[in-house]
């Protein structure tokens, strides 16, 4: 900036060098340079000329109107101190005649002022005189609060002069009527459906006509109390209401009236301060108030219990959750009102307990349910022929898928309670956690327990059920353990979003597949004992009843034994469509299943000394004895597979055990023990299909002719040819 004020080439520096920029302008710009140059100084130049004009010309008018404007001034104030000596003048006057006037009505002021305060008290015994009538009138017309504030006002002027015998008969009057102002305010204090700011407002009435608190709060309450029971006496006698009308009536009468009597409470006794009660006053009332709703919500809660339990199973869960749903959006709103008490606690207990009644009545429905499909199964097999009823299959089929699905139906009924459009959420509040969990443990898995109990009752080789009907219940519970149990556990996981994988408190379901499981190996072992003991009484009453000394010489298979293998038929029949057939070991050949055994045919030395032997020599014996011990001991009621041959083997060697034992039992002559030998053969030719090992057939069957010949006083054996031959023709 100090380089341009001392550059003599600068037009707008001072010390501006007008010759030396016309040198310098001719020398180094052109002709047109130079002229256009001359054009943008002689422009500026008249720019600046017409700028110093206007400058000029705006200043002088400024300049004009300054000095108009203080002569003008001068002017004024010349008046306007005139005017301030005139009105000092008059002040003076002013004040001097006020002095004047004072000191001469003195003496009438202080008349005025005696004569003005006894026509107020003539004006307040005239409110006396006439205050009798007029609160009657008031009073009449139900106009409290004028007939309170008229009263308020005539209480100041009756305790200065009420002392006076001119106005103890108006005094008198005066409190009767207010007795009866109070009866009266009391009355409808206690009336019933007034709002809460008509109890309020009364409540302050009476608070104003000289109440105490504390006695009206717990008259309030005690009133209030009465007008409760009342609603609750009115709701316990509508039985033949739904239950969304049965929670509106609730609703509308009795929290409507609870919530009225609470807002009017804290209006008056605990929103305030009332100086003339105990300091503790306020705790005592909100403590009272407390109290008093919780134990009439007590009430209400134990009959909205009732009820649901009364609706259980006799209308649509939907209502019954509609209706809850309104009583718990009411209760929310109620504990705004009273945050003392967990009112949606109290909402969402009734719906767990709803919940826990529903799964209870679901669980009974179930449990009626699986009785009537099992009484239908067992009069199907009781009632069977090939013609009319069902097969095993489809017997299996209809117990099994309808307990199935009717599971399911429960399941998605009791869903009903984890809708998004309730008030309540079960899942986010720990009891109802604990109920969803419930629904999992006390219905299904209780239900499947059930089934278990139920099965494993019919276990017992007592039992006058028929062996038929301990078939398909195995079966059914196989079903169950191999495809029903895992999806319906996985189904109650998915619709109720149960983690059961990680949990250490619900029933997995490895475990109760085992329990059924078991429960159908009972099943299936108690079926083989009881067709093992039908055909074992079949055996037992053939060797009993028969003479064995007196026998004839056998010439046919006898009758029982023909009877047993085509019950074995039947059985086998029956299970070909349910079971496996199974494994067997490597079968013999034909002509080995017609082969004597090892007593008759490969051992003839031994055969051959049976008639040759005297009874001393029978001690030999034992050594047949001492042979058995080493053999491979056969369990008899050991549990079978899960298949046919298993199943048919396992009554097979029931059988053929009971038949040993009565044979060992008897005593038999040389035809009686020919007759068994002619039945063993029989029964070898025609049990080796049926069993998993042939060896076992043949290992009892020796041990039944083997004690035959013990117990012959004969002991001689038919020709193998011949005892073929008799078969053969039977």
């Amino acid at each position: 900036m100090s380089d341009q004020a001392g550059d003599p080439l600068n037009m707008d520096c001072s010390n501006f060098d007008a010759d030396r920029y016309l040198e310098r302008l001719l020398k180094d710009y052109s002709l047109k340079q130079i002229m256009d140059t001359e054009a943008n100084i002689v422009k500026d130049t008249q720019t600046l000329h017409s700028d110093m004009q206007t400058l000029v010309y705006e200043n002088y008018n400024k300049f004009i109107s300054a000095t108009d404007t203080i002569r003008k001034m001068k002017t004024d104030f010349k008046k306007m101190e005139t005017e301030m000596n005139l009105l000092a003048s008059n002040m003076n006057s002013i004040t001097a005649f006020s002095e004047q006037i004072t000191g001469t009505l003195q003496d009438t002021r202080q008349q005025l002022s005696k004569l003005s305060g006894k026509h107020s008290l003539l004006k307040r015994l005239q409110f006396l005189s006439t205050l009798p009538a007029k609160m009657k009138t008031l009073i009449e017309e139900e106009n409290y609060v004028q007939a309170v504030q008229d009263y308020a006002h005539a209480q100041k002027v009756l305790e200065q002069y009420g002392s006076q015998p001119s106005f103890q008969g108006i005094q008198e009057d005066y409190l009767a009527i207010v007795r009866e102002m109070k009866e009266r305010l009391k009355g409808d204090f206690q009336a019933a459906g007034q709002s809460a700011q008509c109890l309020t407002r009364t409540g302050e009435l009476l608070l104003q006509l000289g109440e105490k608190p504390s006695d009206l709060a717990k008259e309030m309450l005690q009133s209030a109390n009465q007008r409760l029971h009342e609603q609750i006496v009115m709701l316990q006698d509508q039985t033949d209401r739904d239950m969304i009308e049965f929670v509106d009536l609730g609703l509308d009468g009795f929290l409507k009236d609870l919530n009225l009597v609470v807002s009017s409470y804290k209006d008056m006794f605990l929103t305030k301060l009332i100086e003339q009660e105990r300091d503790d006053f306020t705790e005592i009332a909100t403590e009272d108030l407390n109290q008093f709703v919780q134990k009439n919500m007590d009430k209400y809660m134990i009959l909205v219990q009732d009820r649901v339990e009364a609706e259980m199973g006799r209308g649509d869960s939907q209502v019954m959750l509609r209706a809850l749903d309104r009583l718990h959006r009411r209760l929310l709103a109620m504990g705004n009102l009273c945050r003392s008490i967990d009112m949606s606690k109290t909402g969402i207990e009734i719906v767990i307990n709803a919940a826990h009644q529903l799964c209870k009545s679901h669980f009974r429905t179930l449990k009626e349910h699986f009785g009537d499909r099992m009484s239908s199964v067992r009069l199907a097999l009781v009632t069977r022929s090939d013609t009319t009823t069902p097969s095993f299959s489809e017997l299996i089929s209809n117990l099994y898928f309808s307990t199935v699905e009717k599971v399911k139906g429960v399941l998605q009924d009791l869903l009903v309670f984890l809708q998004p459009e309730w008030s309540f959420n079960l899942k986010s509040n720990y009891k109802g956690s604990l109920c969803v969990d419930g629904i999992r443990e006390n219905l299904l898995v209780a239900f499947i327990h059930h089934i278990i109990e139920i099965m494993m009752s019919f276990c017992s080789v007592n039992s006058s059920s028929p062996p038929n009907l301990l078939l398909v219940l195995s079966k059914t519970c196989l079903e169950m353990d191999q495809v029903g149990i895992h999806s319906l556990m996985s189904l109650v996981d998915d619709l109720y979003e149960i983690e059961s994988e990680n949990s250490a408190t619900l029933t997995h379901e490895s475990e109760l597949c085992a329990e059924m499981r078991d429960a159908a190996q009972a099943l299936l072992d108690t079926y083989v004992r009881m067709q093992g003991l039908n055909i074992s009484q079949m055996l037992r009453k053939s060797v009993e009843t028969r003479d064995w000394l007196n026998c004839l010489e056998p010439r046919s298979v006898r009758a029982v034994m023909k009877r047993v293998v085509e019950e074995l038929n039947s059985i086998e029949g029956i299970l070909t469509g349910l079971y496996d057939s199974g494994t067997r070991t490597a079968a013999s050949s034909d002509s080995s299943r017609k082969t004597h055994f090892s007593l008759s045919a490969t051992k003839q030395t031994f055969r051959s000394n049976w008639s040759t032997y005297t009874p001393s020599q029978l001690e030999s014996s034992f050594a047949s004895n001492i042979h058995r011990l080493f053999t491979e001991r056969i369990e008899i009621f050991s549990s079978v597979e899960f298949s046919k041959v298993s199943i048919v083997t396992g009554i097979i060697k029931i059988s053929l055990k009971t038949l040993l034992e009565c044979v060992r039992l008897r005593t038999f002559s040389k035809f009686g023990l020919q007759q068994i030998q002619v039945d063993a053969h029989y029964l070898q030719m025609n049990l080796w299909k049926f069993v998993s090992d042939e060896n076992l057939v043949h290992f009892l069957l020796d041990e039944i002719l083997g004690s035959a010949v013990h117990r012959c006083l004969e002991p001689i054996l038919m020709e193998p040819n011949a005892v073929e031959i008799i078969c053969e023709r039977s």
